[in-house]
């Protein structure tokens, strides 16, 4: 096998390889030896079968199998005697007029990783904003579980029907005065102002009494489910059975075990618990964020383009999903093209960050074990279906890449972790608002990038930036609220449109649904 290099520019590399004919043929000769003892034909005694016919049958094949196993151990042998770092998977491409008995002349081109000097991590000062939970923040917790477990008692006779009080109504939609399928129901209960069935049919209960029978107008909306209904305008004769309203929640513990616990105290505790673990995330997202930037204003160094560009088109396409999902999905596809400097400029510092990130945790032995790769895994697994969580397990296990992206988040925390425990840390008392507001305050600062950002619209959350050992390509993460995607956090992975489930009314029965609101492969060849 033949290496030589053809070109070097910068983080770019060129290589010809060629791989002589007699080493694939020896590899399919091989081949053609383990297999012919379980080949059958009819007229040969099982494993007696020539040599020269199992070639025959399976040759092409073989070959194939053959070339695919050459080109990957000369992408090994190329990287390792060259001692390189790829950013990316290489580019092979097979020469033109390649056929069997001749050899495979090859093409490689790919990007390597950039030598990074030894990160200096000695200086770092960090301030740590706390927020105190307060009794009156408990308080308002026990309040919203308390509404959320409402019940409804009967209301006085001839009480007029308000936001906020449930109805209990038989109904039955026409469409074109003909009744469709699952318009209708029978001793429904319905909360008005709740937002369960389509717009415009609780507003027109609003002042009905028991008893009382009417006939409403209303229109589907135009991403209802059903096809037959969409966007059509639909009367439904109902009748309201009972007018119902809330009644008061006693907070005691009587209300504490009916959700299953011993008592108030331990519910309070509880809901203490929740509220610090989310200002302590909100503390934490600061932290981090000022951490961030102090890294990347001390570093600078090019980062391979390749990579540079499979982020910048995940947060491209984020932000096109998110266009158009606007009221004026064209004027919103051309906001974001007017910035579309300012987000590969967030692409190129998220990058940046991911390497040094990698590079501190590489020379300071960060790692993640086996134990909690294994857990993410699992953990990833269970977002599919039975039948393909062996086939998604075997696919992490089997492939350097998706295990890296997996991996990636979870490093990234323990590198953030260990820079935590080298910086000097003040803390200072703050409100939740004044927390936010600081937060806020970093997601407008510009992007510091080799090429400025115009800074038209302030990036938002500011994540980090994913790392790996092997500085693998940065991995989707979950989505951004905003519309601009946040400097440093992992480019925004799909997300799909948001579609609610019909409520569920006390008695744990889902609302009739057509009334419920909707919201290393093989080279190619030249």
């Amino acid at each position: 096998m033949q290496i030589a290099e053809t070109a070097a520019d910068g983080l770019k590399r060129a290589y010809a390889v060629t791989i002589p004919a007699k080493e694939i043929s020896a590899r399919v000769e091989g081949e053609v030896k383990k297999i012919a003892p379980q080949v059958r034909m009819p007229g040969f005694r099982p494993g007696k079968v020539p040599a020269n016919l199992v070639r025959k049958m399976h040759g092409a094949a073989l070959h194939q199998d053959a070339l695919n196993t050459a080109i990957r151990e000369a992408m090994d042998k190329l990287v390792r005697d060259n001692k390189l770092r790829p950013a990316m998977q290489p580019d092979v491409t097979l020469g033109e007029g390649y056929e069997e008995g001749k050899d495979a002349e090859l093409a490689v081109a790919l990007e390597v990783l950039p030598d990074i000097a030894a990160p200096d991590i000695t200086g770092l000062r960090l301030e740590k904003l706390t927020v105190p939970v307060s009794d009156t923040e408990v308080d308002e917790a026990v309040t919203r579980i308390a509404s959320g477990q409402k019940s409804f008692v009967a209301a006085k006779k001839g009480k007029k029907a308000e936001n906020g009080d449930q109805v209990v109504i038989d109904f039955l939609g026409k469409l074109d005065g003909v009744p469709f399928e699952g318009g209708a129901g029978e001793d429904t209960p319905l909360e008005l102002g709740a937002g369960r069935f389509i717009p415009g049919f609780e507003e027109q209960l609003v002042g009905m009494k028991a008893g009382e029978a009417r006939t409403i107008d209303v229109t589907f909306p135009a991403d209802y489910p059903a096809e037959n209904l969409k966007g059509k305008a639909v009367t439904f004769d109902l009748t309201v059975k009972e007018v119902k309203v809330a009644g008061e929640a006693k907070l005691d513990d009587d209300f504490a075990k009916s959700l299953g616990l011993e008592s108030m105290e331990q519910l309070r505790g509880l809901l203490r618990g929740q509220l610090e673990q989310e200002t302590a995330g909100l503390t934490r997202t600061q932290m981090k964020r000022a951490l961030l930037d102090q890294l990347a204003a001390a570093h600078d160094f090019d980062v391979p383009p390749s990579m540079v560009e499979a982020e910048f088109e995940q947060i491209w396409q984020q932000l096109e999903q998110e266009a158009a999902q606007e009221e004026d999905p064209a004027a919103a596809k051309l906001e974001i093209e007017g910035d579309k400097d300012d987000y590969r400029s967030i692409a190129v510092r998220r990058v940046r960050l991911g390497l040094l990130l990698s590079e501190i945790g590489q020379a300071n032995g960060v790692q993640v074990s086996p134990q909690e790769m294994e857990m993410l895994i699992q953990q990833a697994a269970r977002q599919y279906r039975d039948e393909d969580r062996d086939r998604f397990v075997e696919f992490i296990r089997s492939n350097a890449l998706a295990a890296a992206q997996l991996r990636a988040p979870l490093y990234e925390d323990k590198v953030v972790d260990f820079l935590f425990d080298k910086a000097e840390i003040t803390e200072r008392e703050v409100t939740r608002d004044e927390l936010q507001a600081a937060i806020e305050a970093e997601d407008a600062a510009p992007v510091k990038d080799a090429k400025p950002a115009k800074a038209k619209k302030a990036p938002a959350k500011k994540d980090a930036a994913p790392a790996d050992e092997a500085a693998a390509k940065p991995a989707p993460a979950k989505k951004v609220a905003a519309k601009a995607p946040a400097k440093d956090a992992p480019a925004p992975a799909k997300t799909p449109a948001k579609v609610a489930k019909p409520a569920a009314n006390e008695s744990g029965t889902e609302a009739k649904a057509p009334v419920a609101a909707k919201k290393k492969p093989a080279a190619k060849k030249g």
